[in-house]
């Protein structure tokens, strides 16, 4: 009787068990870093559960300057107006790498403390790299060589060597992003982007898609191989009008180097293309079961007073669109020179300052106080 019970307690523990595994680990996602730490896997997961509820608002250097001010401890232009900062905070790792490199430099500094404070927060870190060329030492936009990438993928070449040393500076840098228990910092790292374009050294104007493939490769592996755990990886590709499903998949590194599906858009002045493109990016997305995003956007000098809720809030939630957040480039420091309109965002004494208000109270809009814990696992999503 007593093995009978027994046989039935066992019997009964299993099928709780398997109920339980059914219900809270529904969803397997897999990070290119098999070695990830534990906070970059829980924001991954939580990157891929926010989007079923809405996106998350960024905004490029929002906390280094804006419009009209820069330097201010705990400045921002969207705080400014709603009261709130962005859920993401976009940063460049640039300068930690190539010929400008400074570790003593009070941007350097300030970049370190703005994502501590941001992390502070609850926020979310994305960093892309405006690289120099290393063949040329010209800048990002140097793109007079069609040798950069062949000569960076050549073992033993000065320029190869001296990418690995950038690479190096950059891992040493990371290391320094810890919260305020030591822990590193997750970071969704952004390097070369809009490689479907041709005014970068890394894009289709000078590099081959094999070429592209193997730099992108080369960064992960080395990253990985220095320790650094605590990168999330984002390709972006950028839009060309209404895209293809392809275009989001252009020279694609392979799923196990790919964390996030990115897109930067800056076109257009209505919201179908952004519609029409999104619901593409999620299909993809979805199939690959990555979490997508906007990871920039923006319309330069726009003036439409209902910009926030007709051109952005309405196609970002429309029927079939699935986003972790939306990162608008920045609002270039300009004091009163009204004549430079360099700016994507929204500023005080803006017009659509009110416009801006109601995009942050809807629902499916998250800034920072938003937020959930994003630095701890959600519930029916394991990452590997």
């Amino acid at each position: 009787m007593l093995s009978h019970l027994s046989l039935m307690r066992g019997l009964l523990s299993f099928i709780l068990l398997s109920i339980s595994c059914c219900v809270f680990a529904r969803v397997t996602l897999h990070l290119a870093d098999p070695q990830a730490t534990d906070q970059t896997r829980a924001l991954y997961s939580q990157l891929w559960a926010l989007q079923k509820r809405g996106f998350m608002f960024g905004h490029h250097d929002d906390l280094a300057y804006g419009r009209y001010w820069r330097g201010t401890q705990g400045g921002s232009d969207t705080k400014a107006v709603c009261g709130d900062y962005p859920a993401v905070c976009s940063m460049d790792f640039g300068s930690m790498m190539d010929n400008r490199y400074d570790p003593n430099s009070e941007w350097a500094a300030t970049t370190r403390r703005l994502i501590q404070e941001a992390r502070r927060r609850g926020e979310v870190i994305t960093c892309c790299a405006h690289l120099g060329n290393p063949l040329t030492g010209g800048d990002s936009w140097d793109n007079s060589s069609k040798e950069v990438l062949r000569e960076i993928l050549k073992d033993g070449s000065p320029t190869h060597e001296k990418f690995l040393l950038w690479l190096d500076r950059l891992a040493q840098y990371a290391r320094t992003l810890t919260d305020d228990k030591g822990e590193p910092i997750p970071i969704l790292f952004r390097p070369y982007h809009e490689h479907t374009q041709t005014w970068n050294w890394w894009g289709r104007g000078c590099a081959s898609e094999e070429q592209f493939v193997a730099l992108w490769r080369l960064t992960v592996d080395y990253l990985r191989q220095s320790n650094i755990h605590h990168f999330i990886y984002v390709i972006s590709p950028q839009s060309h009008g209404q895209d293809s499903a392809e275009r989001f998949t252009f020279w694609w590194p392979g799923d196990k180097y790919v964390d996030i599906l990115g897109y930067d858009y800056y076109e257009g002045e209505t919201p179908d293309a952004l519609r029409a493109n999104l619901k593409t990016l999620s299909q993809v997305a979805a199939a690959k079961r990555k979490p997508c995003a906007v990871t920039e956007a923006g319309l330069e000098a726009f003036h439409n007073p209902h910009y926030w809720t007709q051109q952005i809030l309405e196609p970002a939630t429309s029927k079939g669109v699935q986003l972790s957040f939306i990162v608008f480039w920045r609002n270039k420091y300009v004091g009163r020179n009204e004549k430079d309109t360099h700016f994507f965002s929204v500023f005080p004494g803006h017009p659509s300052e009110e416009d801006f208000r109601e995009f942050h109270q809807s629902p499916r809009t998250f800034f920072s106080n938003d937020l959930p814990n994003m630095y701890k696992q959600a519930k029916g999503i394991r990452v590997r």
